[in-house]
């Protein structure tokens, strides 16, 4: 593993550079030269590096691991979800696994790591949300199972040392449609305001409300749900909805259809394919904050108002099923999972109707 010395053309600084071959995975013979290295160590790990993500074994270190799957998975993922992805690796995992080969990490210092993480107390003394936990958890799950089929590692720490956390919050922050009310009548910006009602009356994701154009909301008092928008590093991107099921045209009651239009009408210029709203999705967060503080109110946060969408819905009467079609779910069970515990009397009225059933075909005796 030699590296080499070279002086740049002022003849004052000398640097390092890697020189080597490799097969990569056509089996071709290639050449790799990397120039520019401060000392001689650091153009050798480049290529001790390099070397170990070629490899396709269970002795690859964590790191090169990581390298290779999220390369893999940049082609396969949308650029908001490989953005939670690398927050997550590099502050919680790497740290922790990086020097380690895949074959080392057992469910023992699975458990460890597990431990420590749920041990954690902020300067607040906060630990981290049951939600976080379960998150970090499934990320070194899914690393470990991309170890377990390109890799040849035997089997999955993680699944042995067991879960951490919860997938959803113990309680679930929703407004009431008059605690709503009372916090749309506090918005002093129509746009903000509109934005706000939107959201709340038909349940939409904050990025689907801000992809929004005048030509996804059609003449039949309906709103083509085709696109999302997001922010990343300063680029903006219009991206394909969350799941299949979230591309939907759902229909929207005549009061907002006739805001949403006479808004429009108002927008000096505006195409039909230009976004609606031109604010972020973290104005809409400091907004929320700010109004319900002054309406005083409890704090939720932007995506809560989906919830609160599907309890009113709960309330009026809607099935899962139209729920789970309103709100772009994959399938009922989510909606199911999600909002359960919306249902407090769904067990009693069960009960009651078994109840009805048997008194209404149980024969009577003849007097």
């Amino acid at each position: 593993m030699p590296a080499y010395k070279y002086t740049l053309k002022n003849g004052k600084t000398t640097l390092w550079y890697a020189n080597f071959y490799y097969t990569d995975w056509t089996g071709t013979k290639k050449h790799v030269c990397k120039r520019g290295f401060k000392t001689q160590r650091e153009a050798k790990e480049y290529e001790r590096a390099f070397i170990d993500q070629q490899k396709n074994t269970n002795d690859i270190s964590f790191s090169s691991l990581v390298d290779n799957y999220l390369e893999d998975m940049s082609h396969r993922l949308k650029p908001t979800t490989m953005e939670n992805k690398k927050y997550i690796i590099e502050g919680k995992l790497i740290p922790f696994f990086g020097n380690l080969r895949i074959c080392d990490i057992d469910t023992i210092k699975v458990r460890k790591w597990q431990n420590e993480l749920i041990a954690y107390r902020d300067e607040n003394g906060k630990p981290f949300s049951q939600t976080y936990l379960k998150s970090v958890n499934i990320q070194l799950s899914a690393l470990m199972n991309y170890a377990v089929a390109h890799y040849n590692l035997s089997s999955n720490p993680c699944r042995i040392a067991g879960s951490i956390g919860k997938k959803n919050a113990d309680e679930m922050k929703i407004w009431t449609q008059e605690q709503y009310e009372q916090f749309s009548q506090a918005v002093q910006k129509s746009s903000m305001k509109l934005a706000f009602d939107i959201l709340f009356y038909t349940g939409i994701r904050s990025g689907e409300l801000l992809a929004l154009t005048p030509a996804d909301i059609l003449p039949t008092k309906k709103i083509n749900i085709s696109k999302t928008y997001t922010k990343l590093r300063g680029e903006e991107l219009f991206l394909e909805p969350k799941t299949a099921k979230s591309k939907r045209c759902i229909s929207i009651p005549d009061f907002l259809y006739d805001d949403i239009m006479a808004y429009i009408s108002m927008l000096y210029g505006i195409e039909k394919d230009d976004r609606i709203f031109y604010f972020t999705k973290s104005t809409l967060d400091k907004e929320i904050k700010t109004i319900a503080k002054k309406a005083g109110l409890p704090r939720i946060r932007v995506h809560d108002l989906r919830h609160s969408h599907a309890s009113l819905l709960i309330k009026i009467g809607f099935s899962a099923r139209e729920i789970a079609d309103r709100l772009g779910h994959e399938s009922v069970k989510t909606t199911l999972d999600t909002y359960a515990h919306l249902y407090p009397d769904s067990d009693k009225q069960l009960a009651d109707r078994l109840n009805q059933f048997r008194q209404s075909s149980t024969p009577t005796e003849e007097a």
